[in-house]
Parts: structure tokens; sequence; C-alpha cells
């Protein structure tokens, strides 16, 4: 059983440390923490794990956090996988710093990246893990908000949240999605 586990985030060392890529960084965990290297490959960068039996593709896109979809639909296509087997993370000024919630389906949020996923999937109906970054800003400053550095503090505090979310992942690819939401949310 193949899997496809998107980061989302934005290339380049302008956006390596913001709240807005915190999608890479638990994909970097992850792949850190199971030995294995990401590639750079068409739409992105990809690096491919074991576990339980199953085979995992990371994958955090290059398109920039708007065109995301465009490479999920891509890697969808050309490994022929499942909508119920792509788990896409992603950040959420929703939920408190480190807090993460597993959906199976959902709407964007106002989030362009999901967007875009739901415009070139054609559905809302894929598996979200939403990564709260909290939301400490003034009215109005949401975007230099998302698009700052983690202060201090804050990654103190991610430290000990990006491993349960590289758990959650490898939790909803090997039990599923209800049993995952059951333990993680």
């Amino acid at each position: 059983m193949k899997y496809l586990v998107v980061g989302l985030g934005n290339i380049g060392p302008k956006y390596a440390q913001t709240r807005h890529n915190i999608g890479f960084e638990v994909l970097d965990y992850l792949a850190q923490q199971k030995k294995v290297e990401f590639q750079e490959v068409s739409k992105g960068a990809r690096a491919d794990l074991k576990h339980k039996g199953r085979k995992i593709i990371l994958l955090k896109p290059n398109t920039y956090m708007n065109l995301s979809g465009e490479a999920v639909r891509h890697w969808m296509t050309k490994e022929k996988i499942p909508l119920d087997r792509l788990l896409v993370i992603v950040d959420e000024v929703a939920l408190p710093l480190g807090k993460i919630r597993l959906r199976g389906k959902g709407s964007a949020g106002g989030h362009n990246g999901l967007k875009n996923i739901e415009a070139n999937l054609s559905t809302s109906k894929y598996a979200r893990l939403r990564f709260g970054i909290g939301n400490d800003f003034p009215k109005g400053a949401q975007i230099p908000y998302v698009l700052g550095e983690w202060t201090e503090n804050e990654i103190d505090q991610l430290r000990e949240s990006i491993p349960s979310a590289a758990e959650a992942i490898l939790s909803f690819c090997a039990i599923g999605l209800s049993f995952t939401m059951n333990e993680y949310n």
C-alpha cells in the first residue's frame, strides 16, 4: 500500500523558518527520524520510507503554497494513489501553537494551499493534519504573522509538538483515519 503525505510550505531561505512552513518542518523531522533523505523531483522534494508494510511518499511541493495542488495532483496520478491515502500537513491559525487536529475532509478555511489542492482534486474530501501556529497577531496582521519567523519560545514548544505530528502521520498510514483521529485529536 502506498500513501502520499504532503507537507505544505514555501521554498527558499526567505521562508525557511516561518510559521507557514510547518508542513515542511514536520516532514523534515519525520525523514530525519526514519533516516531518509529528500531528493529533488518534478514539482517538489520527495523522500520515501517504509512503515509497517506501507510505502510512504513524503512530498514538499516546490510550487509555492498557493499552487500546492499541482504537485499533489501530479504525484497522486503518477503513483496511482487513491484519495483516501492522501494526507496534507498544513499550518492553522485557529489552533493554539503545537495543537494538531486530523480531519478526513473539510473546508479550506481561507488557506490558499488547501484551496488550490481542492481545486486541483475537485474535492475537499481528503485528509488533512492541521498544525496549530497560534494567532498572536493584531487584527489585519495575519499575513505578516504567518509569514513571520518563529520566536525562541515557539521553537521550544515546537520541539515537543512536531514529534506528535510525525507519530500521527505514521498512525494514519498504519491504522487509518478514524483510529488516528481518536488517538490524536
